[in-house]
């Protein structure tokens, strides 16, 4: 369930804003969603596991939080972000 470092460091990589960044909203907002695709394909191997879904729930309004700031701060930075995650349909 956690994530490897060698894959926190390419998604790193791929969303950072400038060259030391690891904690702008853009990289925080891919990171909580990398968690939360693997915890979806968790619950589909193990549905009666409450106390993790619980944790998805938290992790869900966190990223809902950050794509709000976000889309308040730079609406084209925000379009792009749910564009390259594939968060909208």
């Amino acid at each position: 369930m956690v994530l490897q470092s060698k894959d926190k460091k390419e998604i790193i990589e791929k969303f950072k804003v400038h060259e030391r960044d690891t904690g702008s909203s853009s990289v925080q907002i891919a990171l909580l969603t990398r968690r939360i695709n693997d915890l979806t394909s968790h619950f589909k191997i193990h549905p009666k596991d409450h106390h993790s879904r619980t944790g998805l729930l938290k992790l869900v309004g966190q990223r809902r939080r950050l794509l709000n700031y976000l889309n308040r701060k730079d609406p084209g930075q925000y379009r792009a972000l749910i564009q390259d995650l594939g968060l909208r349909k």
